[in-house]
C-alpha cells in the first residue's frame, strides 16, 4: 500500500478527533487525522509526523496525518490502510496461516453483518475481519487504545459465521515494527478481551503480524506472537 504524495511536518497539537494543527516550513496548518482513536502516546506536541496530500478541492484540509515518528520507530496511524495491507498481502499469498487463496474480496456482506475481506481457497470459505493496532508499551502492542462496542460487535458476528461452518480469522496489523508480542487491552476494553478469549475458544484464529513502514508506504511483516 503507498501513498501518492507525503511529506513531513510537526505536530501543533490535537484540536480534536478529526483535525490536528501541524507545522510545516513554519506555517501552521489543520490536517485530517485518519484516525479517531486516543493515539495519547503518539500525538504529542512537537512529534515529526507524516502528511498524505490531498487534491480534492471540497476538503477543508489539504492534508491528511498518517504517521507519526515515536522515537526511532515509524507509526502509520491510517486507520484505512490496514484492510488495504491485509487484502494486498492475502492476494500475493504472504498471509502464512493461509497461503494461496483463489478470490479475495473486501466489504463482504453476512447476513446483517459485514466483515472486512471474504476468501475462498478450494472448498473453503471464509471470513477476516482486520484491526490496526498503533498502540504500544514496552514492547507489546495492544487493541484497542480506546473502548469499542463496534470492535466487540465484529467479533461476535464471526463468532456466529463459524459456528455457521465458514472459517473466521481475526487479524490483528500492528501498525509498526519491533513488537515482540501482541495482547489485548483488557484495561481499557474488558468486553472486547472477554470477546476475543470466548472467539477463540469457537474456533476463530487469531493472528497478528507487524508491518514495514516508510514514510511513503506500508506492507505486512512478520508474524507476532499473541497472547490471549
Amino acid at each position: 500500500m503507498r501513498y501518492s504524495q507525503v511529506y513531513c511536518g510537526q505536530l501543533v497539537r490535537r484540536v480534536n478527533r478529526f483535525v490536528a494543527e501541524v507545522a510545516i516550513n513554519g506555517t501552521i496548518q489543520a490536517a485530517h487525522v485518519k484516525n479517531t482513536g486516543r493515539l495519547r502516546e503518539l500525538l504529542v506536541p512537537g512529534a515529526e509526523v507524516i502528511l498524505e496530500h490531498c487534491a480534492n478541492a471540497g476538503r477543508k484540509t489539504a492534508c491528511s496525518l498518517v504517521g507519526v515518528r515515536k522515537a526511532d520507530r515509524l507509526v502509520n496511524i491510517d486507520s484505512q490502510a490496514p484492510n488495504r495491507v491485509v487484502a494486498e498481502a492475502l492476494e500475493k499469498g504472504l498471509v502464512q496461516e493461509l497461503g494461496r487463496v483463489d478470490a479475495v474480496r473486501r466489504e463482504v456482506r453476512y447476513g446483517a453483518s459485514r466483515f472486512d475481506i471474504g476468501y475462498r481457497r478450494g472448498d473453503e470459505a471464509g471470513f477476516i475481519e482486520v484491526k490496526g493496532v498503533t498502540l504500544e508499551r514496552d514492547g507489546v502492542a495492544m487493541f484497542p487504545d480506546a473502548p469499542t462496542e463496534r470492535g466487540t460487535k465484529h467479533i461476535q458476528e464471526l463468532i456466529r459465521a463459524v459456528r455457521e461452518g465458514y472459517a473466521g480469522y481475526i487479524l490483528f496489523l500492528i501498525q509498526m515494527q519491533g513488537v515482540q508480542a501482541f495482547t489485548p487491552n483488557s484495561e481499557t476494553d474488558p468486553a472486547l478481551a472477554a470477546a476475543l478469549g470466548l472467539a477463540v475458544r469457537q474456533g476463530v484464529r487469531v493472528l497478528a503480524y507487524d508491518a514495514l513502514v516508510s514514510e511513503d508506504a506500508m506492507t505486512l511483516g512478520t508474524q507476532v506472537k499473541v497472547i490471549i
